[in-house]
């Protein structure tokens, strides 16, 4: 999976999450490694693993899953021959406890979760070792039972350690006047007493150490002393004795090697899988649908990192479109959007549940690349348009019918027509490839290349326009609007600054949508408002044109429209009485022709005398029609006018 992608889609903040899930170092490592897949064998097994998890879980049960502390360092000594100390063994000893309970406790929930169920099948919980270990080990300790000699040993010892206790008290009270203090400590691994230096001599017996201050030897009473010495020899004979039966032990347990390794695997793929069962439940995750097409159809879905107040989702795409075009206003959720459909992906093919309506469907893509952010890179010298090129170039190389390809914001970061001209080819190529490709912009004329493109479709961010507050709901087959102007006046910028701002939208927009087959129709955009002294400009430049502001509007010139202070198009030039029929906004209005300035003529709009004025005028619909009957008389087929009714 391309690596940048996991990161802008957020994937690895939810593999962040999954490792936390786990409870033991094996099955943390799986974690860590998990990748999504291509192969949908491999994705429907984990997701069936990930539906058992979820449903033990849901169930309320508490699944005995070891922490495996210190086993992973001990199987990899197995076989070496090596001596395993007590503790080392009593670990082995408490985690063949844990896999016993857990074949128990698998074999009790087989009709819950068959298939995880059948993997305690493999595990074995060795029953000689894990006896042995229990009866010769307690506390990190041998106990007397592990032998026969070491208990015999161990009783000498204890015969010997409490006549040299009796000794020692003994001597405490005989040379009671000599000692620094009354009490036995130990040095050099002998009983000693504290004596006075200046009454060394009343003590007999061995100085084993002295004081800082030189003022107290440390002395061994002759009368134990000889004690001191027995005990000794049966600590040796001991410690002989307890290397022969951990080095029994130790043997036992390399006898088992295969069989334990099997249970750490097991036992880590528990661990790896209960896991996923409840990052899955944290974000309220639901099963899927597994296709062999190339297709992305969400119902109710949400990003799993935005909890549950996120606003659900329904999105489809490769199904009747491969291209989805999301316009609306900043702060939207656009990039939300493509974020979600992205990491959902990945979670699918990772064998997890996504949050969305059971009954979403996902197909297998090789290859998902995202174009989110400004991509801006110090470290590289890249600028923002460098980098979006740059993810655009993989995105072109990569692009198949098994591709998703996220693109955040097109035509960003350059000269808006030349981004414009470059994204709408891109997005061209792509479709010419077949690539799923889900993409936000601001601009009308991409929206527009959806609008006439088969297998492109447009879609909205839903905005409030009573709160001026973004609404998180996505709304297919629709074209947005940015509300830049709505969210500017919100944020409190001036007024006049906005008058302006919308005065100059409208100037560059009315010719945009007068016409859309010359968008590069330059806009000569004055720096003052449309005043009576515009007018008189305007006459001048008529007339250096040969047309005068007097003359007769006709059909196709762009008007400026005092009344409404916006632009207009001539429907029907003026009447005897001087009323002209003005389209706006796809209505047709009356005005004196006092109340309109000639704000672009027909002939600078539109290419040729003989330009079809029906473009401008009649719907796609009616024009599609009128094309076909041109050709041929079809039966039956009608072209609805709706009457002219002037306002």
């Amino acid at each position: 999976m391309h690596e940048a992608t996991l990161k802008r889609l957020e994937y690895d903040k939810l593999k962040e999450q999954l490792i936390g899930y786990t409870v033991s170092p094996a099955g943390r490592i799986l974690a860590e490694r998990h990748l999504p897949s291509i192969e949908m064998r491999q994705i429907q097994a984990w997701l069936s693993e990930t539906e058992e998890a979820s449903a033990l879980l849901a169930a309320g049960a508490s699944v005995p899953l070891s922490a495996m502390e210190g086993i992973d360092p001990f199987l990899a000594l197995l076989g070496k021959g090596r001596i395993y100390v007590e503790q080392e063994l009593e670990q082995l000893q408490t985690w063949l406890a844990s896999v016993l309970q857990m074949r128990r406790y698998m074999a009790s929930k087989r009709a819950i979760a068959p298939i995880i169920a059948s993997y305690a099948d493999s595990m074995h919980d060795c029953p000689q070792l894990r006896e042995e270990l229990s009866r010769c080990i307690r506390y990190g300790s041998l106990t007397d039972q592990a032998s026969a000699s070491l208990a015999e040993i161990r009783r000498h010892r204890y015969a010997v350690e409490d006549k040299i206790s009796r000794k020692m008290e003994a001597s405490l009270s005989k040379y009671k006047a000599a000692l620094q203090e009354p009490i036995v400590s130990k040095r050099s691994g002998r009983l000693v007493i504290a004596v006075k230096r200046e009454l060394r001599k009343q003590v007999p017996g061995t100085v084993w150490d002295e004081s800082a201050s030189g003022q107290t030897l440390f002395v061994e009473p002759v009368d134990v002393a000889d004690l001191q010495v027995e005990l000794r020899q049966w600590e040796a004979e001991e410690e002989r004795e307890r290397t022969v039966i951990l080095s029994g032990l130790s043997d036992l347990a390399d006898a088992h090697e295969a069989e334990l390794t099997l249970n750490l695997e097991a036992m880590a793929s528990f661990d790896f899988i209960m896991a996923r069962g409840k990052l899955s439940r944290s974000y309220d995750g639901k099963p899927f649908q597994i296709t062999g097409e190339p297709l992305i159809s969400l119902s109710q879905a949400r990003h799993p990192l935005l909890g549950p107040s996120a606003v659900p989702l329904d999105v489809e795409l490769g199904t009747s479109w491969s291209q989805l075009i999301i316009t609306g206003p900043n702060t939207g959720g656009k990039t939300a959007t493509l974020k979600t459909i992205g990491l959902l992906v990945l979670l699918a093919q990772s064998g997890l549940l996504v949050p969305a309506k059971e009954g979403s469907r996902f197909g297998i893509f090789r290859t998902i690349i995202a174009d989110l952010g400004d991509g801006q890179s110090l470290e590289q010298s890249l600028s923002t348009f460098s980098s979006h090129i740059r993810v655009l170039r993989e995105m072109l190389e990569s692009a198949e019918p098994r591709s998703l390809l996220l693109l955040d914001e097109l035509a960003a970061g350059t000269d808006p027509g030349e981004g414009i001209a470059l994204s709408i080819a891109v997005l061209e190529e792509l479709h010419q490839k077949r690539a799923l490709t889900a993409a936000t912009t601001h601009f009308n004329e991409i929206k527009q290349y959806a609008t006439r493109t088969r297998g492109c479709m447009n879609a909205r961010m839903a905005f409030d326009p009573q709160t001026l507050l973004p609404l998180y709901q996505l709304i297919i087959g629709e074209a947005g609007e940015s509300q830049a102007f709505a969210i500017a006046r919100r944020y409190g910028l001036p007024e006049r600054v906005m008058q302006r701002a919308e005065q100059l939208a409208v100037n560059r927009q009315q010719v945009i949508m007068l016409n859309p087959d010359a968008a590069a129709v330059h806009i000569e955009d004055s720096s003052e408002a449309h005043t009576e002294a515009d007018v008189k400009n305007s006459s001048k430049k008529q007339e250096g044109a040969g047309k005068s502001a007097l003359q007769p509007f006709q059909a196709g010139d762009a008007v400026w429209i005092y009344p409404l202070k916006r632009f207009g198009i001539v429907f029907r030039p003026a009447d005897a009485r001087g009323e002209v029929i003005v389209q706006v906004q796809g209505r047709k209005l009356a005005f004196n022709r006092k109340r309109l300035k000639l704000s672009i003529s027909r002939e600078e709009l539109y290419p040729g005398e003989d330009y079809d004025m029906s473009i401008v005028f009649d719907t796609k619909e009616n024009r599609k029609l009128r094309k076909q009957l041109s050709r041929k008389h079809v039966e039956g087929l009608v072209i609805e006018m709706e009457p002219e009714a002037f306002e």
